[in-house]
Order: structure tokens, then C-alpha cells, then sequence
């Protein structure tokens, strides 16, 4: 295969020598991979790397996702910004104090912030429905009160603007659980069907972008007649978040069957699926110990990890936590904390498919112990760096086999890594490696699935599901995004924190092995997990052509 100018040129025989030359035996080449669902809003404007995904193969990654980011805002609502994204994707107000410099108000002023750096990626925006809401109306946005009908022009021409200035689509969150860090909900939680209509007029009258949203699903038909309207009203592509729940365990095959009608009618829905559980990580390093209940912890989680730990290894400190038990009002708390058959110590060959053996439960009755007392020893191992998983959604029945049944739907597509966000407690960015190896190689407790069909779906279903149609095929023509794998070294390393974001905020994030090459426009931005400099990433304006010339 020939890459020049960007692009790949030739494939087969080719003929002329390459001024640089990669002998690729025993190696897969595949497109780079197109990340659809990031939070890296905050992210790229200090990072050109955007890693961790850039570790895991992704060429591409497109943001402002689930309604919430930093444009449209008039400089008095940029607080209010920080404390939304600091409570719905928990990245710390300080850092992104420290981090964001806004030098503009409208959506078109923060695609130009972006355009001006640097990045080993590209990258692409979406315009979230908060922003515009609380830019639009003031503080009546935040308040949820209902849209006047100037309110509601206004809304589709600050959408359809942003969309004409390269916005990818327009986001939007109805999810409860979406907080501020003072707890107020997200603006557009309970906006009426009006609301949505109104800029969906503004999707349609710019002729391109797609939706995204993200809902509970409590009131399932009222919600999904929303969404078919939006669809419907916009002519456009539509996607949103599809999880098993434990409250609605079942209920995601009730929506998929309402998509198949929906595509039947003729509209473009699609549910976004993750590969793996959703799943947090608790331990003392992370936003969520395994005793964050207990006052008498919660008297040294102030502590550094290594002062903390010593105080925790007191036997009367160990007596005082463990005579605490949650509060019954603090539901939340006890699934968390007390749920011990869902608590999996993470270890090198976790595989984020474990058995009821392996949870903290099973371990603790082979050793004739309390889970409680149990837990607390494991996790003062590695000098209180031990991390345990407790998959929260996607994980009901004890198995990936209903994951593997949303990922294999023909109306799903896959992302939900969440890259740039929850980075005390959850590390999915690495999706994408977490696919293919997982899947396509090292499943034992179920079907695996075909390499090329896993490749496919996060390359090209992707890349056109987003509008972005010069990429995710190995092709001539086709922008040269590329990974050289090799196959059967490719691993995910453990979990780690590290203090790299401004101000020096913490992070975890997880590194991957066997990426041998990564290529974005024909640069080489990754060679054997290392950064090489280059920075040929763009941000991306609006849907893109294949152009063959």
C-alpha cells in the first residue's frame, strides 16, 4: 500500500520505491479508529494528543457529546459551564479553571480556538443543547423553565449557525443522573417535544449534522416519540446512548425493536452501544473508596495515599470502619459499597467478563471471611494502589452476552468510551483495543466475533454514521488513518493514575501494547506506543466527501 500527499494512493503491486518503507509481515493493517463519543470539549484545548485515545488507535474523535460542553456562552455563564461539566462528566472545576482559556462566546468563535492548535488527531464538535439553552434564555434556560417561541427561534438559528460553521451535530441529555457539581439538573432534562422541534427546524434548514441524546427511558414511549420527531422533523441521522439497566434489565430490547420500526418508517436511528460494562473503579486512589460511607474513613480521605494507608492499617481504625454500615436512605451508597458479588479485584489478566468466582464475595467465603473485612485488606495491597471493577450497567445477568447482542444489532453503532471524562473512577477510552482482543480473540465465556466485522464497525459504520465518509476504509482515496497491529501482542495494560492535567489534577488512564504504528493523513503520530511529534491532526468542518482526486 502507497500513502503521498495525505492520502492513500495505491494498493496491491506498487511499483515506485517509498521514500520511507514498513515491512509489515505478520502484521494487520486497518483504518484508524473513529471515536464518536468523547468528552475531550475541555481536553483538546490543552492536550494534542487526546490521550488516552490516542494510545488505543484513534485517528479520529468526535465530541461534545450528551448535551453539555463549553459553546455557545456569554462570559457570565462560563461558571455555570465549568460546574455542569465538573458534575455530568466529573473532570474537576479546577482543572478545568486552570485549563480552559475561552476566548470566544458563540459556537463558530470555539470551532476557531480549536483550528488554531495543534493535535496528533482530528478532531470533531458537536453543539450541546445546555449551552445553547442557557445562552439563549439566561437563567430561565437553567431553571428548565418553558421555552418562549422567540426563545425557540432563537435556539434553531444559534444550531443552525453552528452547524454551518463545521458543528458535526447537535447533542442533547434527558438523563436524571446528569448533575451539576451544585446539583442542579441539566438544563434540557424535561424540555418539551416543542423545544426539539424547533431545532430539529434548524438541523433542517442547514441540510446536514446529526443528533445525539441521552435519556433513561423512565416514560419509554413518550421519550422515544421525541426522538422520532427530532428524526423525523431533521431529515437527519439520530443516535443515543443504549445501556442494560438494572432497574429496566430488559428494556434495551424494547428499544431496539421501536428503532427497526423506526428505520422501517424511514428514519436514520441508531442506538450507541459500548463493548464492555460500564463500569467504575473503586479504591483509595479513585473519586469512590469501597468505605466512602464511613465517617471514620472519611476523617482521613483528606490524607495522601501513603499517609492514609499507614492510618488504615491501624487496627482500631479498621474496627471503627467497619462497625459503620450506609445509611438505608443511601441506596446509591450500598449498591456501591455493600454489593460485594459485583466487586472484582482488578489484576493484569482482568478480562472485563468475570465470573461470580472472581468477585469479592466468592473470594471472601473461600476464606471463611466477611466480604467487608475482606475487601478492606485487599485494598491496602500495592500500598493502597489496589483498584477493584464494579460493572454498573451492561452486566445484569452475570456475562457480556446481552452486550454482545446490542454490538451485533444492524441499527447499533459502537462508542460510549467517554474519552476526557470520569477520570477518578472510570477508563473506557480504551474501548477500542478492549474490541478486538476481547471479542475477536480472547473470549472463553461465550461466541466471539469476527476481527473484520469489529474493524468494520468502529472504521466505516462509524466514519458514516457520523458524515465523515473520506475515512474508515483502506481504499484509494481515502485519508491515510491507519493502524499497523500486531495482532497477537495487542493487550491493555492495568489502570494508573497520573497527574498530567492542569494544575496538576490526577487522572487514571490505561495504556495499550501492540500498536506497532499509528498514522493520521499519512503522518506517523505513534511508533510502538510512542508519540513521534507529528501533529498532521485537523479539526474537522461539517461532513466530509470522498475525493479521489
Amino acid at each position: 500500500m502507497a500513502i503521498k500527499d495525505h492520502k492513500i494512493v495505491d494498493i496491491g503491486s506498487v511499483g515506485s520505491r517509498g521514500t520511507r518503507e514498513i515491512h509489515a509481515a505478520g502484521r494487520y493493517l486497518m483504518p484508524g479508529w473513529i471515536d464518536i463519543h468523547t468528552h475531550y470539549d475541555s481536553q483538546a484545548l490543552w492536550d494534542p494528543y487526546l490521550s488516552p485515545s490516542g494510545w488505543h488507535g484513534v485517528t479520529t474523535a468526535i465530541m461534545g457529546n450528551c448535551g453539555v460542553g463549553f459553546a455557545p456562552l456569554r462570559s457570565e455563564q462560563r461558571e455555570w459551564a465549568i460546574e455542569l461539566m465538573e458534575g455530568v462528566e466529573v473532570i474537576p472545576g479546577a482543572v478545568l479553571r486552570e485549563g480552559v482559556r475561552f476566548t470566544w462566546e458563540d459556537f463558530p468563535g470555539y470551532l476557531d480556538a480549536l483550528d488554531q492548535l495543534l493535535h496528533a488527531m482530528d478532531i470533531g464538535a458537536q453543539v450541546p443543547h445546555a449551552a445553547v439553552r442557557v445562552y439563549v434564555m439566561g437563567d430561565r434556560g437553567r431553571r428548565r423553565e418553558k421555552a418562549s417561541s422567540e426563545d425557540l427561534a432563537s435556539m434553531s438559528q444559534v444550531v443552525k449557525q453552528a452547524i454551518q460553521a463545521g458543528a458535526l451535530g447537535f447533542s442533547s441529555s434527558r438523563a436524571l443522573v446528569h448533575r451539576s457539581s451544585k446539583g442542579e439538573a441539566v438544563p434540557s432534562l424535561d424540555v418539551s417535544g416543542d423545544e426539539y422541534r424547533a431545532i430539529a427546524q434548524g438541523l433542517a434548514e442547514a441540510g446536514k449534522g446529526v443528533i445525539q441524546m441521552i435519556s433513561d427511558f423512565a416514560d419509554l414511549e413518550g421519550e422515544f416519540a421525541i426522538m422520532r420527531d427530532a428524526a423525523r422533523l431533521s431529515g437527519r441521522p439520530l443516535s443515543f446512548t443504549l445501556l442494560e439497566q438494572g432497574q429496566y434489565p430488559d428494556r434495551w430490547r424494547d428499544i431496539l425493536k421501536r428503532v427497526e420500526a423506526a428505520q422501517a418508517d424511514g428514519l436514520n436511528m441508531r442506538a450507541q452501544v459500548s463493548c464492555r460494562p460500564i463500569g467504575l473503579m473503586l479504591g483509595l486512589q479513585c473519586s469512590m473508596s469501597p468505605f466512602m460511607y464511613a465517617k471514620a474513613y472519611l476523617d482521613l480521605a483528606h490524607l495522601d495515599l501513603p499517609e492514609r494507608v499507614q492510618a488504615l492499617r491501624q487496627a482500631s481504625v479498621k474496627a471503627a470502619i467497619l462497625a459503620d454500615q450506609p445509611k438505608p436512605e443511601t441506596l446509591r451508597l450500598q449498591r456501591l459499597t455493600l454489593a460485594h458479588d459485583r466487586h472484582f479485584p482488578l489484576h493484569e489478566q482482568f478480562t472485563y467478563e468475570p465470573t461470580p468466582h472472581e468477585s469479592v464475595a466468592a473470594l471472601a467465603q473461600a476464606e471463611g471471611r466477611d466480604p467487608r473485612e475482606f475487601m478492606y485488606d485487599y485494598m491496602l495491597r500495592q500500598e493502597g494502589k489496589q483498584l477493584f471493577y464494579f460493572p454498573l450497567h451492561n452486566y445484569e445477568h452475570g456475562d457480556l452476552e446481552s452486550v454482545r447482542a446490542m454490538m451485533t444489532h444492524p441499527f447499533s453503532l459502537l462508542g460510549l468510551g467517554d474519552g476526557g471524562a470520569h477520570n477518578g473512577y472510570i477508563c473506557d477510552s480504551s474501548f477500542p483495543t478492549f474490541l478486538i482482543t476481547h471479542w475477536a480473540r480472547d473470549r472463553h465465556r461465550g461466541k466471539r466475533l469476527r476481527l473484520e466485522d469489529l474493524v468494520k464497525a468502529q472504521t466505516h459504520t462509524n466514519a458514516v454514521a457520523i458524515g465523515l465518509n473520506d475515512r474508515g476504509v483502506i481504499a484509494p482515496g481515502m485519508k491515510a488513518d491507519l493502524n499497523l497491529v500486531d495482532f497477537d501482542r495487542l493487550r491493555l495494560t492495568m489502570p494508573e493514575q497520573v497527574c498530567d492535567l492542569p494544575g496538576g489534577g490526577r487522572r487514571f488512564v490505561q495504556r495499550s501494547e501492540g500498536y506497532d504504528y499509528t498514522w493520521v493523513n499519512g503522518a506517523v503520530v505513534y511508533e510502538e506506543g510512542h508519540a513521534t511529534g507529528e501533529m498532521p491532526g485537523r479539526l474537522i468542518r461539517g461532513a466530509q466527501c470522498f475525493n479521489n482526486h
